[in-house]
């Protein structure tokens, strides 16, 4: 089982006459400790604290991400959560819970289970191992006086929104205080394919964080717009054909969490040329384009779940 298993079992049977709240097991427990104080920044602790009004047995059930799943993010501390926008937090949370009990049993490959934000979340089954959206299930079934918990090694990410409103999001500050997908959201107004990106789909989009771009920009030798460096409209600087090419680079067809895409193996893109994924490995997978020759994408931010896809945040722009 493991030894966070085994701590997790250990300390919620300490008290087995008077189960703690959920909210009282990551108090309890060291390994949830940015949950805790997620839980405090966002709002939610009376929450998780109480009885389900909206169900007759007054349960909750809630996927945990424990620390090691924030730290995925760069958030390992009570101030790391700072840099998040306050009222997506919350939303964050929400994302993880459902309202009545989702047992162990029920998570079978396929099942969508709503979430009390409003998107659901859908179980995987890869090689055997159970997933959320992109998230593995590191442990079921611990019973609390309010509901249940299952511990996750990711935190669930939902924008409620399309794929172009959600990078939008991030440009305006909603998602981190500070800017995120600026040169993303440039070059697909440039491009004109934020009618495209907010149709039905549904797609997979790998999206080049604001570093990715300048990266870019720098090895083709782009002058700057700013004496302070890389500005968002430099990428108006490279033809739009060029643009266009390479932003349909970063999409394929379908909405793919990690689990779901095919390692060590390519796969078509929205432009024709192919994208190549490295082996599934701690449940991300290095993607990368025909041009990139050997350097290959991270996943920063993996399983966004979008309206009308997923979103996949990468650390270097893809190349057909």
């Amino acid at each position: 089982m493991g030894i966070f298993a085994v701590s997790l079992l250990s300390s919620c049977d300490k008290n087995t006459e008077s189960e703690p709240s959920i909210a009282g097991i990551a108090v309890a427990n060291d390994d949830f400790s940015v949950l805790e104080d997620a839980a405090v920044r966002g709002g939610v602790v009376g929450v998780l604290s109480n009885r389900n009004p909206g169900d007759p047995a007054g349960n909750y059930t809630v996927f945990a991400p424990n620390n090691a799943a924030f730290a995925r993010l760069g958030l390992r501390s009570a101030a790391d959560l700072n840099v998040l926008n306050r009222d997506f937090l919350t939303s964050t949370l929400y994302y993880h819970v459902t309202g009545g009990t989702v047992s162990g049993s029920a998570l079978q490959n396929g099942l969508v289970s709503p979430s009390a934000l409003g998107p659901g979340r859908r179980i995987i089954n890869r090689n055997g191992t159970l997933y959320v959206n992109g998230s593995r299930i590191l442990l079921t079934d611990v019973k609390a006086s309010n509901g249940t918990v299952h511990a996750v090694d990711k935190v669930l990410l939902a924008t409620g929104a399309d794929i172009v409103q959600s990078a939008l999001a991030l440009n305006n500050r909603q998602v981190f205080v500070q800017p995120e997908l600026t040169f993303l959201v440039e070059a697909v107004l440039y491009a004109n394919l934020q009618g495209t990106l907010s149709g039905p789909g549904p797609f997979t989009v790998f999206a080049p964080n604001d570093q990715a771009f300048r990266t870019l920009l720098t090895a083709l030798q782009v002058t700057p717009g700013s004496p302070a460096g890389y500005v968002p409209a430099d990428v108006r600087k490279l033809p739009v054909n060029t643009v266009t090419a390479v932003l349909l680079q970063h999409v394929i067809p379908g909405s793919k969490f990690t689990p779901e895409l095919p390692e060590s193996s390519s796969t078509g893109s929205a432009g024709g040329a192919p994208v190549t994924f490295g082996p599934f490995v701690d449940g991300t997978l290095t993607v990368k384009g025909g041009g990139n020759g050997t350097s290959v994408a991270n996943m920063v931010i993996p399983d966004v779940l979008c309206t009308n896809g997923v979103v996949h945040v990468i650390d270097r722009v893809l190349l057909p």
